[in-house]
């Protein structure tokens, strides 16, 4: 997921810092490129490919293909079937994952996540490290993830933005309206309440994040909002790549809404964020550099807590739907106020 890519990112800088001159490749799916695109830390950018994604022997002739390469390391931050693979057959002389009981025997080092964050970097960040520790002599306690846009992408995107009335000069929201699915999406109607209340506070310009098979989905929110605010809303105004999302992205204030990769995009473009977690994802991992003023995130949990009887989030996928539709835009609407007071109208 894109998320993941950015976030395992950040061991680039370390290792490139150390070791200088070392080759560093870095293995991802095809969907993910565009964040990890110009990098200056990686060296070669190798695509997962797709077949090997659902066929074994492909999966296993890839593996044998990589094996070629004759890696000196290999860091498996997926920790899956499939890298558990490429892991076994590299004639790496050190194999680093995380400690899991029916793979720990492919690895000379598998480390143990820690539970509780000791910075505000986040456990996605500090777990990702971790996996340093048996490489590096001094790993660093915080990174963060960076996305590199050229100044053409960036010229280009406000020009884009200009050209279809955007006003720079003035706030400028992108709202992250959809998730990756279902059960990773905010209910619409109660998403359009937060785009009101955007709006009636800051009287902001507001961009969708969704793509052309989405249109519907987001349609269905933009019908929800009051008529005063669809007027702030420039419904096709986006990205027809991720590189051009993310150039907009740069343009922006902050980017509200579902948690996700745009929000985590956000984040390593240095937007103000505001993340609404669904009610099975564990934010304790994924809420990376909060610090409720510049990245600001809600969950559930946070309001009603009993509803979880200390179980672990992951454990209410399958009560996601009826989750969300208890946690209504009033639990955090005060959270949501405060965080768009710099933004003001």
């Amino acid at each position: 997921m894109i998320g993941d890519v950015l976030t395992s990112s950040i061991l680039f800088e370390a290792l490139k810092k150390e070791y200088p001159n070392a080759a560093l490749h870095y293995l991802i799916n095809a969907n993910t490129f565009s964040v990890v695109e110009h990098h200056p830390y990686i060296d070669h950018l190798v695509v997962f490919p797709k077949e090997a994604e659902k066929n074994t022997k492909a999966l296993f002739r890839f593996a044998k293909t990589l094996q070629k390469e004759k890696f000196d390391i290999v860091i498996d931050v997926y920790g899956k079937l499939s890298s558990n693979i490429i892991s076994y057959f590299s004639v790496a002389k050190l194999k680093v994952s995380y400690r899991k009981w029916y793979s720990k025997w492919i690895y000379n080092h598998t480390i143990t996540r820690t539970k509780t964050a000791q910075t505000p970097a986040g456990l996605a960040i500090e777990h990702r490290l971790q996996l340093l520790s048996p490489i590096l002599k001094t790993v660093p306690e915080i990174l963060k993830p960076k996305i590199y846009l050229t100044p053409s992408e960036i010229a280009q995107s406000k020009s884009f933005l200009t050209a279809n009335g955007i006003q720079l000069d003035k706030t400028l929201c992108m709202i992250s309206v959809l998730g990756s699915g279902p059960l990773k999406t905010y209910p619409l109607e109660y998403m359009a309440e937060v785009i009101d209340t955007i709006v009636d506070h800051t009287q902001a310009q507001i961009l969708f994040n969704y793509i052309p098979s989405q249109t519907e989905l987001a349609q269905r929110i933009y019908d929800s909002c009051k008529p005063t605010t669809q007027q702030h809303i420039y419904f096709n105004v986006y990205g027809k790549s991720l590189r051009e999302f993310l150039a907009i992205l740069y343009h922006c204030h902050a980017i509200i809404g579902n948690e996700g990769g745009a929000i985590n995009m956000a984040k390593a473009l240095d937007i103000k964020t505001f993340t609404i977690f669904s009610p099975w994802i564990d934010k304790t991992t994924w809420s990376i550099f909060e610090d409720n003023q510049n990245n600001v995130s809600v969950h559930l949990k946070d309001y009603l807590p009993e509803l979880y009887q200390s179980k672990p989030e992951k454990d209410m996928k399958k009560d996601s739907l009826s989750l969300y539709q208890l946690f209504t835009p009033n639990y955090f609407k005060n959270n949501l106020i405060q965080f768009l007071t710099p933004f003001k109208a």
